[in-house]
């Protein structure tokens, strides 16, 4: 069996024990490449006759790194950043004064031991492989860049980080942690947050023909992250008028303030007091976005959404709206059956039942309408993505297929002008490249 050097084996026998003593921070070490690196530290301590135990952990370690496209101490400084503990979610509701001095004094202890993981990078561990293994070179190291986090707050420029605990307070009071500082869409699935890696990337400039409505919506976001008491707001009207997309380019617009889109499925509307208090005091600002909203009777979803819109006991946070999208002005469906008969003697207060109903739809405090796209701004929408997409086809060729296309496909609306402008552009590309 490889002797270990005994220098380094009291090294790593050092790291492992300060890995086992966090206090607040162990998840930073419980995700792939944190259990990869103290398996690593494992096998180099004790190493096999052959060593491979040893190299397959290194193996492991690498590609554990070069999946998440980080290197060792980016990944740390990473995870501290994004870490969600008992310290990081009392910072961001409390001023630093204000936190309990154990948990402050947890927080510097657990930094100071990142901070020596830290110390062990890559190449350090490479050079124990190749002594240990007696290879004629040490392993590739896996190198990268700090992507992926804000530079407002940078460990690695901190001499002591125990003495920064201040500071990475005041920016988790900022910007947030866990799931919310990673990523600005999620959708509610199953109780639970997924993040949305690569949300819809729409922007407001290629949104024309309804100016009036995104001027609205933009003025109610711009109250929501100032701080100031937004409105909740129904986008209702034509299908493929644009109604999702403007919601979706708000994110495009905002994320850089703040603004975090939540997609809530219609069939997970029941969850959402426990989305609420789960957003509820921390910095970023929420659009709960639920798409094709409609309900039948007696529907669990619209005694949930109801009770969002009106409010009940508990306060609702401002650092939250409901956007909703829907091709129906009333949101509950009704039918003809639904209507008080003189005969009816079922319920004395019939009419008020089904006001009460048809009413819904008055409990977001603002309406959008969407009315269909008439030919001036169908055409005017196809010249606007025709511009962006850098189409040079005589105007009059342009709205000739424009027209013919609307009236062979789905009718004139927005997202029949940008799948007819998406279908020329492939069909211009294509005949460029038989030349």
């Amino acid at each position: 069996m490889p002797t270990v050097n005994t220098s380094f084996s009291a090294k790593i026998q050092f790291l492992q024990r300060q890995a086992a003593s966090l206090l607040v921070y162990q998840s930073v070490l419980q995700d792939e490449v944190g259990v990869a690196f103290t398996e690593l530290l494992q096998a180099i301590r004790y190493t096999d006759a052959d060593a491979r135990g040893c190299l397959q952990a290194y193996g492991k370690y690498f590609q554990a790194l070069a999946t998440r496209n980080q290197n060792w101490e980016n990944y740390l400084i990473r995870q501290i950043l994004i870490c969600d503990n008992p310290f990081t979610r009392l910072a961001q509701q409390r001023e630093f004064r204000n936190l309990p001095p154990a948990l402050v004094a947890a927080a510097q202890y657990d930094l100071q031991v990142l901070q020596s993981l830290y110390g062990c990078s890559s190449a350090i561990l490479s050079d124990w492989v190749q002594e240990v293994a007696y290879l004629p070179v040490s392993p590739v190291v896996w190198y990268t860049e700090l992507e992926g986090v804000r530079v407002e707050t940078n460990l690695s420029t901190w001499e002591n980080w125990a003495d920064g605990v201040e500071e990475l307070a005041a920016y988790y009071r900022q910007f947030g942690t866990g799931l919310f500082a990673q990523y600005s869409a999620l959708s509610w699935q199953s109780g639970q947050f997924i993040g949305i890696q690569y949300p819809d990337s729409v922007k407001l400039s290629e949104l024309v023909g309804y100016e009036s409505q995104r001027d609205t919506l933009l003025k109610n976001t711009e109250f929501l992250l100032s701080g100031q008491r937004a409105q909740h707001i129904l986008l209702y009207g034509s299908r493929g008028s644009g109604k999702s997309s403007l919601v979706k380019a708000l994110l495009n617009e905002y994320s850089q303030r703040n603004l975090c889109l939540i997609e809530v499925a219609k069939s997970q509307l029941q969850d959402l007091p426990k989305i609420i208090e789960q957003v509820r005091g921390v910095p970023q600002k929420f659009i709960i976005f639920v798409d094709d909203l409609s309900f039948e009777e007696d529907d669990d979803a619209f005694k949930a959404l109801k009770v969002v819109l009106e409010g009940n006991l508990t306060a609702r946070p401002q650092n939250l709206v409901v956007y909703a999208t829907s091709n129906r002005r009333h949101l509950i469906r009704e039918f003809f059956a639904d209507r008080p008969a003189p005969k009816n003697h079922e319920e004395v207060h019939a009419w008020d039942t089904m006001q009460q109903k048809l009413s819904f739809s008055d409990r977001f405090g603002i309406t959008l309408t969407f009315e269909p796209a008439d030919q001036k701004t169908y055409l005017q929408i196809v010249h606007h993505l025709a511009a962006e997409a850098a189409i040079n086809t005589a105007p009059e060729d342009l709205e000739h297929q424009a027209l013919q296309w609307a009236t062979g496909h789905n009718g004139r609306s927005g997202r029949t002008a940008r799948q007819f402008i998406d279908f020329l552009t492939a069909d211009l590309a294509g005949r460029e490249g038989e030349f």
